[in-house]
């Protein structure tokens, strides 16, 4: 089986999975890091650039304080260097996460596809392998949440990257895990739309009977596909997330305490905050570790697990 879409069992092994979902972290890692740091800086922020009544080049400044911080009138080296902070955090999260995500996925997937395939077809129908490929990663989104203390170090110091990430875990301890519920929430329909609208792509508009015979270009598209799903779904909860992982365990905030802050303050629109650095940066992000993943998964498993079962 090649790729994240395949409605057959698999025939790569754990460590080939593990190995193809790594790099796909390592190299998305590399490419995107700064932008979303920039992400989710605009998230966290309750200043609004370009606000009525700011001229343009008050909007730029007020949006250039709030991406570079104290660095705002550094050059332009310092800048960029600036949007690396918790570098250390973000790489043990970012490859831990897409090697729990897409081994995760694939697993859940191929255990239901043996052993509940019947349970989705006569439920689904015809779509029955697009809802165990959502399915099953909805699953593997809401268990996600035993990586939250990477996650919150990463976003603590990516928006405070004047704290050190041990005197962050000596300050907060278990509270590195605030904000779980929302996580949570916002994971399973994230990852359900993502590996679900994957899916669907292959399914409906490339009208591939095996997933496996997927080309390089239908992989891409199909990843497109499921990315901005994932993205568009997931965006009110995930700025949410952001807000609680981002305050110190002293200026902790419920969730629905923001949420009801957000709409009284800021309006509706506020939900939405970072949705368009998201979708030009995250999104392609998404596309990029997916299709790394789909494409190195069976290249690795040709090289140490040998030929395919048929």
């Amino acid at each position: 089986m090649g790729g994240h879409g395949s409605g057959k069992q698999g025939n790569e092994s754990l460590t080939s999975r593990l190995l193809g979902s790594g790099l796909s972290g390592i190299l998305e890692l590399v490419c995107f890091h700064p932008v979303d740091t920039v992400a989710k800086r605009l998230m966290n922020s309750t200043e609004k650039p370009f606000a009525k009544g700011q001229t343009t080049s008050q909007g730029f400044s007020s949006l250039n304080k709030i991406i570079f911080r104290e660095n705002a009138t550094a050059n332009t080296f310092t800048k960029y260097k600036s949007l690396f902070p918790g570098l250390g955090f973000a790489a043990g999260y970012k490859v831990a996460q897409r090697m729990y995500k897409f081994t995760g996925q694939r697993h859940v997937r191929d255990w239901m596809n043996t052993n509940h395939q019947g349970t989705f077809k006569s439920l689904f129908g015809d779509n029955w392998k697009t809802m165990m490929h959502a399915t099953a990663g909805s699953l593997i989104g809401i268990g996600e949440i035993v990586l939250l203390p990477l996650d919150a170090l990463k976003i603590k110091m990516q928006i405070n990257p004047e704290q050190k990430g041990l005197d962050i875990i000596k300050q907060e301890g278990l509270g590195l895990y605030r904000g779980a519920g929302w996580t949570a929430a916002r994971n399973a329909p994230g990852s359900f739309a993502l590996f679900g609208g994957s899916a669907f792509v292959k399914e409906h508009i490339f009208e591939l009977k095996d997933y496996n015979q997927a080309t390089f270009f239908q992989n891409f598209c199909a990843s497109i596909g499921g990315a901005f799903a994932s993205l568009a779904v997931s965006s009110p909860l995930d700025v949410i997330k952001t807000r609680i992982q981002a305050k110190s365990g002293d200026k902790a905030e419920a969730g629905f305490t923001i949420l009801k802050n957000m709409v009284k303050n800021e309006g509706f629109g506020s939900f939405f905050k970072g949705l368009v650095p998201k979708m030009l940066v995250v999104g392609p992000k998404l596309v990029f570790s997916f299709t790394i993943a789909d494409a190195s998964i069976p290249l690795i498993s040709a090289l140490i697990d040998g030929p395919k079962k048929n």
